[in-house]
């Protein structure tokens, strides 16, 4: 087995440029993972915002990323099922060592299976944006015919959602930056805002006349999901993707929305086995999707192991909608 690799770690700073590429050792596999040898990584706004200081658990030398893509080239004895030489794309538990590394063990469990019409890039690209939203799809009962609004369409959680709503008969609105706009008609959205123009809601009040929104989903944080919920309608759904709402942001007792956070990380931590594997389905669906081009992912620019500094730094300056994805060469 292979007992050492080459990774970014991270030095307790926040800027990606403090990141040191060194080689680790590779501890012994436990019974229920696997080492996966890396082929390509996906970079994701989560990546510096645990290295900001998101998670208080992490140590000087932690590996960072969360998204990856490459090879089984080793199993552990109750991972026997998963064979070797097969690709598979993951989202890491962020409690340890992470995809920013030639190498990364992967509980089995989370193995999302690749087919062979999909790239390395962008099964590397998918596992984040795609899986939290369809989890913030399942937030919702029965949106098909309603009025639904993804909030930040334009970054890549809120693009493949906008998709999936559509696809299963939302009526869907959204905000993002003009440049999507077209975008987003062509897919089959009813109207596009400008998020940056401080009119937009009552535009879209205006449009929907005497309807009401049923479902919000805002990717941008806390804040932001608060300051929407007075666009719902009674027993409307308000699902806050990048945060959580801490306290009712409407009077009891008046339209009596829900509030819905999501978390994909915790399922690492918090979800059963059946949990996982309707996660798991739902991600070789997608997948497939994507391989029939029912499903588009945001623009996807490669870059080298050694540039996933200067991709998360890009990244954090200015996220407009550009999937960074490294490749390695092993």
């Amino acid at each position: 087995m292979i007992t050492a690799t080459e990774a970014w770690h991270w030095q307790k700073s926040e800027n990606p440029a403090d990141l040191i590429l060194q080689n680790t050792a590779i501890p012994s596999l436990k019974d229920d993972q696997v080492l996966i040898e890396n082929h390509a990584i996906g970079i994701n706004p989560v990546d510096w915002k645990l290295m900001a200081g998101l998670s208080d658990s992490w140590q000087k030398n932690q590996i960072p990323g969360v998204d990856g893509m490459g090879v089984v080239v080793a199993v552990g004895k109750n991972a026997k099922h998963i064979h070797l030489d097969t690709r598979y794309t993951y989202h890491t538990d962020l409690r340890f060592n992470g995809s920013f590394s030639r190498h990364t063990i992967v509980s089995a469990k989370a193995l999302i299976a690749v087919p062979d019409q999909i790239s390395n890039e962008t099964a590397a690209a998918f596992p984040c944006p795609a899986l939290t939203a369809w989890q913030a799809l399942q937030k919702t009962p029965n949106p098909q015919a309603e009025n639904v609004l993804v909030n930040g369409a334009g970054g890549a959680v809120g693009s493949i959602l906008t998709q999936l709503l559509i696809d299963i008969g939302a009526k869907v609105y959204v905000t993002a930056s003009p440049s999507h706009h077209e975008t987003f008609i062509n897919k089959g959205v009813i109207s596009a805002f400008d998020y940056r123009d401080t009119d937009w809601q009552n535009k879209l009040r205006s449009q929907l006349g005497s309807q009401n929104i049923f479902s919000i989903y805002d990717t941008v944080n806390g804040n932001s999901a608060k300051s929407l919920a007075n666009l719902l309608g009674y027993y409307g759904h308000l699902i806050c993707i990048q945060d959580r709402i801490e306290q009712a942001p409407l009077p009891p007792f008046t339209t009596s929305i829900s509030l819905h956070e999501i978390a994909l990380a915790s399922i690492h931590v918090h979800g059963s086995d059946k949990q996982w594997s309707k996660l798991v389905t739902a991600g070789e669906q997608l997948l497939l999707k994507i391989a029939r081009n029912e499903l588009t992912l945001p623009q996807i620019e490669v870059m080298s192991f050694t540039d996933i500094p200067k991709a998360l730094n890009l990244l954090k300056q200015q996220n407009n909608g550009i999937k960074y994805v490294a490749t390695v060469n092993n």
